[in-house]
């Protein structure tokens, strides 16, 4: 078995968040919860990729995505290597992250991307950011936690509950399209999305090694 080796350690004001390396992987832990490494980033590369094919064909060039979470930075690195997109914005609350992307080992996965002119890194709670700025997006692929069912904080659930997904519809222009992570389906999340007036709600599974499938929820704001 690898040795792990932690790289840094930090508390913050949602609490401490490690990274560590075993062999040739980075992992993030947050409050003692894994929440992602580089071993596997076939699911947060769906995440990007299944919202651009879910917008409508004519929205495609240009439209500007908000990715929530920079996690290991596979998200924003597959984002940066699509054309399409004209902005990316990506929402992360742990300056932490941020450093180990910016001048840390993640840089290896990101950098090119942050050198990107149509990439901002937003240090904010995104949940706070979606509440209160006026910015609307064609996708948000939501990143923040190991899913629905399962959140880092207790403020997070709240983006999962009726009034947090209206102000994610509230954040897309019409047409545009929610993407969620997530470590399982959810057909409780599904239901919501539909009650919470998305369409075209539906679920991609990513098969793992062990376990129950990893997950992308999709749902679209009408038009």
């Amino acid at each position: 078995m690898s040795e792990t080796v932690t790289l840094d350690r930090r508390e913050g004001p949602y609490g401490e968040v490690v990274l560590r390396r075993r062999a040739e992987h980075y992992e993030i832990i947050a409050n003692g919860t894994f929440l992602m490494d580089t071993s596997d980033g076939r699911s947060e590369r769906l995440l990007i990729d299944a919202a651009l094919a879910a917008l409508p064909e004519q929205s495609r060039a240009g439209a500007a995505v908000l990715v929530g979470g920079l996690g290991v930075g596979f998200s924003l690195a597959h984002a940066a290597a699509e054309p399409c997109w004209g902005r990316i914005a990506v929402a992360e609350r742990e300056e932490a992250i941020i450093d180990w992307h910016r001048q840390g080992p993640l840089a290896s996965i990101s950098g090119r991307a942050l050198a990107d002119p149509r990439t901002v890194i937003l240090h904010t709670d995104l949940v706070e950011y979606l509440r209160t700025s006026p910015d609307t997006y064609d996708a948000l692929c939501l990143d923040i936690d190991n899913g629905p069912d399962w959140t880092v904080t207790e403020d997070n659930e709240s983006l999962y509950s009726a009034e947090g997904l209206a102000t994610c519809a509230a954040r897309l222009n019409p047409g545009g399209v929610l993407a969620v992570w997530s470590a399982q389906p959810s057909g409780d999340f599904e239901e919501s999305l539909r009650n919470a007036g998305f369409s075209a709600v539906r679920t991609e599974e990513i098969p793992v090694a062990r376990g129950v499938p990893d997950a992308v929820h999709l749902a679209v704001r009408p038009g």
